[in-house]
């Protein structure tokens, strides 16, 4: 073939519009495509452990057939990889783990199987793993992001929010709005101790406002900070102004540094007045407050709600504790680390393929 540059001609009418649609279902393809792929090999991994499991138990078969099994199915099939004596371990303990076929089907059967290895490390139970691999799917998570909600307790703070919810807002959205917040808010992402004031915590939640974002959940939308309100010429800001895009609805968010005052809600109150008559849209719902502070009295705080028609909550958040005094002492230095580091000459490989 000539490497000569082919002259092009101009493009007719319609052609960048027909051209993007293309593209646009290509895509699309190749994404069926990969889909496709993955749900079959999720479910021929199942298959090949719920066999194992039971010819193990129903035969007498010892360990040591998997190890026999690694290297046939190697043999027969070199070009694919997966079939090591750990994954073929992992093949047994996924289909021991999910014995119903449907659910497997249905939905475990959307997550890749770096998915399945981190439902079946990280998590104890069939309920939890259940309840991670369908907000895995919900929320289209990756491995590390599904890992580190496991390790944040997300399933523990979910739905812990204190709200008046039930009573402020229609069903289903009241059900939808609770589940979409949590309690506490866990801002360690932040590097700020205890000891940070409001203001400072507010520039690193806008510094770090993806993580922010990943914390707070799915279908939150960044509005802004320090949003100004004018209230017949006297001036109001917001901490944090957010729109969620499932609910459809603004979230004003206040931080209070200290512990929780049934006061405090009247500020977010007047503050969910003002967006929805300056802000909100016909269309959208009511907007929702979100009280952040540093702790409350959980008596308190339901008696402050109880008595409120607006949709409001107040959940706590955490930053980083100080390390206590002894311990500062005990711990070594960076230079004491990097030496260590430099000694390591070699790398575990995980051959879980």
């Amino acid at each position: 073939m000539s490497d000569t540059p082919i002259s092009l001609t101009p493009p007719p009418a319609g052609y960048a519009d027909w051209l993007a649609d293309l593209k646009s279902r290509i895509h699309s393809a190749q994404q069926r495509a990969a889909l496709a792929v993955n749900r079959e090999l999720v479910l021929l991994y199942w298959q090949i452990g719920r066999d194992i499991l039971m010819r193990q138990a129903e035969q007498g078969w010892g360990t040591k057939v998997i190890e026999r099994l690694a290297h046939d199915l190697r043999v027969a099939f070199p070009e694919m990889k997966g079939f090591s004596p750990r994954n073929l371990k992992y093949m047994r303990a996924f289909a021991e783990a999910w014995s119903d076929a449907e659910f497997v089907q249905a939905v475990l059967a959307q997550l890749p199987w770096y998915h399945q290895l981190a439902l079946l490390d990280k998590l104890p139970g069939p309920a939890t793993r259940r309840w991670y691999a369908i907000k895995a799917i919900e929320n289209n998570w990756s491995r590390n992001v599904l890992v580190m909600q496991i390790e944040n307790r997300l399933l523990e703070r979910s739905d812990r929010t204190l709200t008046n919810f039930e009573l402020s807002l229609p069903k289903p959205q009241s059900d939808l709005a609770r589940q979409s917040l949590k309690d506490p808010y866990r801002f360690d992402f932040l590097g700020l101790t205890d000891k940070a004031q409001e203001r400072e915590i507010e520039n690193a939640l806008v510094k770090h406002v993806t993580e922010f974002l990943l914390e707070l959940g799915a279908g939150f939308a960044f509005v802004g900070r320090q949003v100004l309100l004018d209230v017949a010429g006297d001036e109001f800001f917001i901490d944090l102004l957010f729109y969620h895009l499932k609910l459809r609805c603004y979230v004003v968010i206040e931080l209070k540094g200290g512990k929780f005052k049934p006061e405090h809600l009247g500020q977010l109150s007047f503050y969910l007045t003002a967006v929805d008559e300056q802000i909100k849209h016909p269309q959208d719902s009511p907007t929702i407050g979100l009280l952040l502070c540093r702790s409350k009295n959980k008596v308190v705080a339901e008696y402050a709600l109880r008595t409120n028609t607006q949709p409001l909550g107040v959940a706590e958040y955490e930053l980083l504790n100080a390390l206590p005094a002894e311990l500062q002492t005990s711990m070594p230095s960076i230079e004491q680390i990097e030496r260590e580091l430099a000694g390591c000459d070699t790398l575990i490989e995980d051959d879980a393929e």
